[in-house]
């Protein structure tokens, strides 16, 4: 069975993964890795750049395809809009990058990020709830539960993979 590196042990991300990998017979296991990026990514090219990098450092590992999974936030003029990007790379160097959904935030929740806190810092003071982020996610709570964390990377994965497949065809 090939293996699949996922950047992250994030619960949220490795479902996303194991839901799209395990399907073309993959095994799908997450590493602590780097993101090179701030912890909490503030523009979409900052986001972009974390998924890149996770995905590229994760090769290092025993492993046929990495896959980098980064939530971030990106201001525009309405306010602060919730963002994520993915990134699949191979040893023979090949990277293909794709981005999710957007949603705006609560104000509430945006003035937290600009004093500098981390989004699963703050969805967890907003909740009264440990983990969040690795859960239903800011998009989850946001949407009601229409959307989960790991359904938002899913499509993020899914068009990750049906990049590679086309390029690489």
């Amino acid at each position: 069975m090939k293996r699949c590196g996922v950047g992250s042990k994030n619960q949220a991300k490795l479902q996303a993964v194991a839901s799209v990998f395990a399907e073309v017979d993959y095994d799908v296991q997450g590493f602590d890795v780097d993101s090179t990026v701030s912890a909490q990514p503030f523009s979409d090219e900052e986001t972009k750049a974390g998924a890149i990098s996770r995905a590229k450092a994760v090769l290092e590992k025993d492993v046929e395809i990495g896959i980098g999974l980064e939530g971030g936030v990106m201001q525009m003029n309405d306010g602060l809009y919730l963002c994520n990007w993915g990134a699949i790379a191979d040893k023979q160097n090949h990277v293909f990058t794709a981005a999710g959904a957007k949603i705006l935030l609560p104000e509430e929740i945006a003035n937290g990020l600009h004093r500098g806190e981390e989004l699963k810092t703050v969805m967890d003071l907003y909740t009264n709830r440990h983990g969040v982020s690795h859960e239903e996610g800011a998009v989850g709570i946001f949407t009601n539960g229409v959307i989960s964390r790991a359904d938002m990377f899913i499509h993020t994965v899914r068009l990750l993979y049906g990049q590679r497949c086309f390029y690489l065809s």
